[in-house]
């Protein structure tokens, strides 16, 4: 979901940040995280999102590549930036930049000029920024975030993709159902009727069936075209819907829990990667999971505050399968927590895969086994009566 923030910013007064979060709570988190004080929280209506004008959304991604490849052919920062000005024909877009350079010309960092669009710029990528300001490796930080936000993406697009198919299935498969019941039973029924024969019992409920629809057909698509309305405008909200209701299938709440850990241990690794510590690192990620892990999230990076090893933290918060467990064990002994956290990120990257293909070979076959079963049975007893009518004719 989408949340208006209103706080308070050093130097700078009251400002209004929009932020992606599982709910308000989440969204004044990630507020405080960014040394803001809050004043209010709200859920940003689909409604004003829906409208809003796409030139007004940052490209955070094509703004990355773009600097990375001027800084790597040689020009400073504050000339990339007056480069990127002035090829910039989007009104927002190009807002925004200027805005960057201009901070920049103060004397301000770049970290600090990111920061004062926090609408825009995450905290990770505000805190990427920052790490590698001391450094002195900006082109190598931002790499290395475009290729950790790249292998998240390949994640999604992967489960995306996996669902379009059966999706496209379900919809087929509904549409040719109405059709059935809709069109072609009624004219079925009138037939039957004028006969003056005794039906069979599921014979005569379909027709009945079928002559409700037709008789309501104008309601039902009234609610067909309501239903596709409710699900765009509340597409947030019906996905925390639906991730609940998955996480009550125990074989899809471990799946999931093996996708919230690989985005957990990516973005830890990314972070460690670039200097910062594992306790400020563990607060900045706490945004990326749902309610229930961040609260196991922040029981471990109290017991890390307190002391305990990293291993021992997250596995005693239920943060980690067997083998990430041993793998943070051995990272802890070699001294390689962000290299080892890649390795677990990407091993639960591949298992998710294998079971994503594995599910989706099992589930299309059935899903379709049961349309054309039901396709198939509207067309038995559609036909039954004939066919008893033939039986008893011969």
């Amino acid at each position: 979901m989408r949340f208006e923030v209103r706080a308070l910013k050093s130097q700078q007064g009251i400002v209004t940040l929009l932020l992606e979060a599982a709910d308000a709570e989440s969204a004044i988190e990630q507020a405080r995280a960014q040394g803001l004080a809050v004043l209010s929280a709200r859920r940003q209506h689909a409604v004003g999102a829906f409208l809003r004008p796409a030139s007004q959304k940052f490209p955070v991604p094509q703004f990355t590549q773009e600097l990375v490849a001027l800084l790597r052919a040689g020009l400073s920062l504050p000339e990339t930036l007056e480069t990127m000005v002035e090829k910039e024909a989007r009104t927002e877009v190009r807002r925004v930049l200027a805005e960057l350079r201009d901070r920049l010309f103060e004397g301000r960092s770049f970290s600090q000029a990111l920061a004062t669009h926090p609408q825009v710029f995450s905290t990770l990528y505000v805190a990427t920024v920052r790490a590698s300001e001391r450094t002195g490796d900006l082109p190598e930080a931002l790499a290395r975030y475009m290729e950790y936000h790249e292998r998240l993406d390949t994640v999604r697009k992967k489960i995306v993709s996996a669902s379009i198919y059966p999706a496209v299935l379900l919809c087929v498969g509904g549409l040719v159902t109405l059709f059935l019941l809709g069109y072609v039973v009624p004219r079925f029924s009138a037939i039957y009727a004028e006969s003056g024969r005794d039906l069979p019992l599921l014979s005569r409920l379909l027709l009945d069936w079928g002559q409700l629809i037709h008789a309501r057909s104008e309601l039902l698509l009234v609610g067909i075209v309501a239903m596709l309305a409710a699900a765009v405008f509340a597409g947030p909200r019906l996905r925390v819907a639906l991730l609940r209701a998955a996480h009550r299938v125990p074989a899809l709440r471990s799946r999931l829990l093996v996708y919230h850990l690989a985005r957990l241990y990516r973005t830890l690794g990314m972070l460690l990667r670039g200097g910062i510590s594992i306790v400020p690192a563990l607060a900045m990620v706490a945004g990326l999971l749902p309610p229930d892990l961040r609260q196991r999230l922040d029981v471990a990076t109290r017991r890390v505050r307190e002391g305990v090893g990293v291993s021992e933290a997250m596995a005693g918060a239920g943060l980690t399968t067997p083998v990430a467990a041993r793998m943070l064990r051995v990272g802890e002994n070699s001294g390689d927590m962000a290299g080892m956290m890649d390795r677990i990120a990407a091993f639960h990257d591949d298992e998710l895969a294998r079971w994503v293909d594995w599910f989706t070979k099992l589930f299309e076959p059935l899903l379709m086994a049961l349309i054309g079963l039901v396709i198939g049975a509207i067309v038995v007893l559609m036909y039954m009566p004939i066919f008893e009518l033939a039986g008893s004719i011969g």
